[in-house]
């Protein structure tokens, strides 16, 4: 973002906005490139770590609950876990 001289950014300051005004597909896109879920799942008889963005979408797989969670660090977002 650029400002002039005076400091003056140029733009109007952003409100907040409520969320039961958002429609159901601009729900499911909140947060979806900054929060990644992580969950166990049972694949062949050992548990992994699914890494999930927000919207479900299926990102990774990691053997190692920290290691899941690094990934979703080294891409910048935020991790949740969900059991």
């Amino acid at each position: 973002m650029s400002t002039d001289s005076s400091g003056d950014t140029g733009g109007s300051v952003p409100r907040p906005v409520d969320i039961r005004s958002l429609s159901c597909d601009q729900l499911a896109r909140l947060g979806v490139s900054q929060i990644a879920y992580v969950k166990p799942v049972m694949m062949n008889g050992a548990i992994h770590y699914a890494i999930h963005a927000a919207d479900g979408t299926p990102m990774a797989l990691a053997d190692d609950r920290d290691v899941a969670i690094a990934a979703v660090h080294k891409h910048e977002m935020l991790a949740s876990l969900v059991h």
